[in-house]
């Protein structure tokens, strides 16, 4: 028969599969595999940022609520007896502990403390550990390159002489920083995270755009007068975080904490199992009928696919 194929089985007998079947079968398996890949790019790409949008306004909001307005208490350089203010307390993972301004890139966006993969999805994240901006010392900031809002999207358009501001909570004046060099490195080398003698702002995030095979880091010396406060500690719950300012990454590198994979296996048997429901009751239904009905439950399965599955990727990506 013209398009069949004869197969023997281990029994002996001869099973007819038609040829035209297989390659019917496998043409809507490639279509589908296609579409859940291009839905995938769309919710990286757009989707992500809809989240982080929503959670920037609550930082923003929360760091208002939070601001004081009286600024760190200085000595006068005269003085005989000089009293060091107490440091800050370590801030919570996942709250707001910063404004930063970038004119030249237009970024102004809220500063999460934490790099984990949660953490950056709300927005640039502190690397705890590292000391707070204004403060003496190697401050680390990490952020996306092309999901979540993008906020470092153009980082690597700065140059030697760019301005950097930055707001922290004491709410006196934003610290002011000053380019003065940019470089790749491998994502392991978290050498530009240790602790400098000079107070100095280090951002990080993947490079080339869409790739994660090297990190972009950008270097920034402070202008001014140093946050005469000794450096925040790193929180002691903080995993994988040296408490010397900051000299390991999170995992030994500078992609964020990685998250475990049971969610997206999990949703991904979900909306897999959703499909195949559907599939089922179509052919005792109406095609679309079936389909049409549980499309809502399959959308919200693959949107909480897409959210996990995002998680294998570095946190800065």
């Amino acid at each position: 028969m013209r398009g069949d194929t004869v197969v023997r089985t281990s029994f002996g007998t001869v099973t007819r599969v038609s040829l035209r079947k297989f390659l019917r079968g496998l043409g809507k398996t490639c279509i589908s595999s296609g579409t859940l890949i291009l839905l995938f790019v769309a919710f990286q790409l757009w989707g992500t940022g809809i989240a982080e949008s929503h959670a920037q306004n609550s930082l923003k909001q929360q760091f208002a609520a939070s601001t004081t307005t009286t600024p760190p208490t200085t000595a006068p350089a005269s003085a005989a007896v000089t009293t060091i203010p107490p440091a800050l307390p370590a801030p919570p993972t996942g709250s707001a502990v910063a404004i930063i301004d970038i004119p030249k890139i237009r970024v102004d966006a809220a500063v999460v403390e934490g790099v984990g993969v949660g953490d950056l999805q709300k927005g640039p994240g502190h690397y705890p550990g590292s000391p707070l901006p204004g403060q003496a010392g190697n401050a680390a900031i990490a952020g996306h390159r092309t999901t979540y809002g993008a906020p470092f999207y153009r980082l690597d358009e700065l140059v030697p002489g760019d301005p950097i501001l930055v707001t922290t909570k004491d709410g006196s004046r934003p610290w002011q920083y000053v380019v003065t060099s940019s470089k790749s490195v491998s994502p392991s080398d978290v050498a530009v995270l240790d602790p400098s003698s000079s107070p100095e702002l280090t951002l990080t995030t993947c490079t080339p755009r869409f790739t994660a095979t090297q990190r972009l880091v950008v270097v920034a010396r402070l202008v001014g007068a140093v946050d005469p406060r000794p450096p925040t500690p790193a929180p002691a719950s903080a995993p994988g975080v040296s408490s010397i300012q900051g000299a390991d990454a999170v995992g030994g590198t500078l992609s964020g904490r990685s998250t475990s994979r049971t969610p997206a296996v999990l949703w991904g048997l979900a909306a897999a199992a959703v499909w195949v429901l559907a599939w089922a009751i179509s052919r005792r239904w109406r095609r679309w009928g079936a389909y049409a009905l549980l499309a809502p439950v399959f959308v919200v399965c693959l949107f909480f696919f897409f959210e996990s599955f995002a998680r294998f990727l570095p946190a800065n990506v």
